[in-house]
């Protein structure tokens, strides 16, 4: 007998924006989606092709300062409420600006984080304000019984530590803990708390799964601050435990949720 044709399911990647190596981690995501030949990805820099995303069984984002304009704030919350499953990682939800005087080396800037965009962070679920240095911390489970982080144990990583501002009712499956200066930003005096880093958010019949983990960034990724940046930098993308969490986070966002 023959086996059942699977459905084709078709995803939209937007990796795109700042100070990252985008081409790395896009490279990354369309190797893991590749791993089931059902799905199809289109890939975009930006949230403009508010088609392709409409028709898109799931999104998956990797960005970093790019800011929808309303239309597509709208389209994106629409999109989720009405059943769709959105993966958003890392930078997705920074918006970022330098207060810097122009030509301020790297270890100069200040970096402000405006809330022009509350739609889009209200869907998000969370916006990026600050991080500490690049340095090891502990990521713990923070609901071991979950599907999605079941039978993941703590680990360490070094990696850019999200110090956010939250929205709504967040499902933390992920945490780390932390107090203390967060030096080149604005908002740089944080007490000690847990902050998330993988969590879920639903909203109507959708929901958005949010991974705080994964910068990179290579040798010319910093143009206009760093002609050529020392240090090339992959964090969490080293882990296996990093791209574990990636793959339950896609096979998540595949599952259909609305009929």
């Amino acid at each position: 007998m023959a086996e059942p044709v699977r459905k084709r399911i078709n995803a939209v990647l937007v990796a795109g924006g700042k100070y990252h190596d985008i081409d790395f981690a896009r490279l990354e995501l369309l190797k893991l989606l590749a791993e089931d030949e059902r799905v199809r990805v289109r890939v975009f820099e930006d949230y403009s092709n508010i088609a392709a995303i409409e028709a898109a069984d799931f999104l998956v984002t990797y960005t970093c300062d790019v800011m929808p304009g309303l239309e597509a704030q709208e389209a994106l919350r629409r999109y989720v409420e009405g059943g769709k499953r959105w993966y958003a990682l890392h930078g997705t939800n920074s918006i970022l600006r330098f207060l810097s005087p122009e030509g301020a080396g790297y270890g100069q800037l200040l970096v402000d984080a405006p809330r022009w965009a509350p739609l889009f962070m209200e869907t998000l679920g969370s916006q990026f304000i600050a991080h500490p240095p690049i340095a090891p911390f502990r990521v713990e489970v923070t609901k071991p019984d979950h599907p999605l982080v079941a039978g993941v144990e703590p680990f360490e990583t070094d990696d850019e530590l999200y110090l956010m501002h939250t929205h709504g009712d967040l499902d933390v499956l992920l945490h780390c803990e932390f107090g203390g200066e967060a030096p080149g930003f604005v908002e740089k005096d944080w007490p000690h708390g847990q902050h998330p880093v993988f969590y879920t958010h639903a909203i109507g019949k959708g929901a958005v799964l949010y991974l705080t983990l994964g910068h990179c960034r290579g040798h010319y990724d910093m143009p206009g601050i760093a002609d050529y940046y020392p240090v090339v930098e992959r964090c969490a993308w080293n882990l296996p435990v990093f791209h574990d969490l990636l793959r339950r986070g896609l096979a998540w966002a595949k599952e259909p949720v609305a009929a």
